[in-house]
């Protein structure tokens, strides 16, 4: 067992998604089931559960988390200290993101932040991730993980994370709204939305009802943030279009109750990643997290 194979589990214990792992770290797929494979074997434990549709850690594989969490953040903190010239920073970083985006995408940004600023203290808000630029050019956050919008502040430096796909949803559970969603031909028309009322995803969405001529869409909600979006189609109040990284980091027991349908062609990925205001890139404490990215 070495650091590359507790970064490889690590980034797969969060992702849920071998593709996605291995193409962030830069393997084949092929590479990525081999090595945690090993690990298995090394172990005498199964840490993974799979199928056709998800991956779940198991018990082992969630006590091999915590252990890899913090053998390599005690590794980091080993070479900041070995290589420390000078104090350390220390303050405070307002950060903004999503409730999922908290789970999907922060934390490894912030175990190596930790890592190498041990004495920042961090003040984290979650919140619809529309909002994300307009908190960051008001000041009242200092940094935000946002969806790039289709034009970008000049005032707003914006740094990637990656490609979010959406996906299209639908009641799992037998219902109106699935039986309509499911026809071998469905009528986008006659069946209800619950949108997003506002951010990239919404503009994407408007982009499908457009490429679907669809000029009059039911919608039954319009809900800030893509959290609760989730919950609402799983009771079959409508379906919904989505980043899929909210509906893989839902509630497994939401998440079994959706159903993902097929017709998403036409809509491009939303661009993830980092924004700030260009003018505070000089400040100490933002500079740092800027150069971690």
């Amino acid at each position: 067992m070495d650091l590359r194979d507790l970064k490889l589990f690590l980034h797969l214990a969060d992702s849920r998604h071998f593709a996605r792992s291995a193409r962030a770290m830069h393997v084949s797929p092929s590479t990525l089931s081999r090595q945690i494979q090993r690990l298995e074997d090394d172990l005498g434990q199964t840490l993974f559960l799979r199928d056709n549709r998800t991956v779940t850690l198991t018990d082992a594989g969630e006590h091999l988390r915590q252990f890899a969490q913090q053998t390599l953040l005690q590794y980091q903190q080993m070479c900041h200290a070995l290589g420390q010239n000078g104090p350390s920073l220390s303050g405070e970083l307002r950060l903004f993101c999503s409730v999922t985006a908290a789970y999907s995408h922060l934390p490894p940004i912030l175990d190596r932040f930790r890592a190498e600023h041990p004495l920042v203290e961090i003040k984290l808000t979650t919140g619809d991730a529309a909002d994300a630029v307009e908190k960051v050019q008001s000041g009242e956050m200092d940094l935000a993980i946002a969806g790039r919008p289709e034009t970008l502040p000049a005032s707003v430096g914006f740094t990637p994370l990656g490609l979010i796909p959406l996906v299209l949803i639908a009641p799992a559970l037998p219902c109106p709204v699935r039986t309509l969603a499911t026809q071998p031909e469905p009528d986008w028309s006659q069946i209800p939305f619950i949108l997003p009322d506002q951010g990239p995803s919404r503009r994407r969405i408007d982009l499908w009802f457009r490429h679907r001529r669809i000029a009059n869409p039911q919608i039954y909600a319009t809900v800030s943030g893509h959290e609760a979006i989730v919950s609402m189609v799983a009771v079959g109040c409508g379906i919904a279009l989505l980043p899929d990284v909210v509906l893989e980091n839902s509630p497994e027991a939401v998440r079994n109750r959706i159903l993902e349908l097929a017709d998403v062609e036409m809509v491009a990925p939303l661009e993830l990643g980092v924004c700030v205001q260009k003018k505070r890139l000089l400040e100490p404490l933002i500079d740092a997290f800027w150069k971690l990215l």
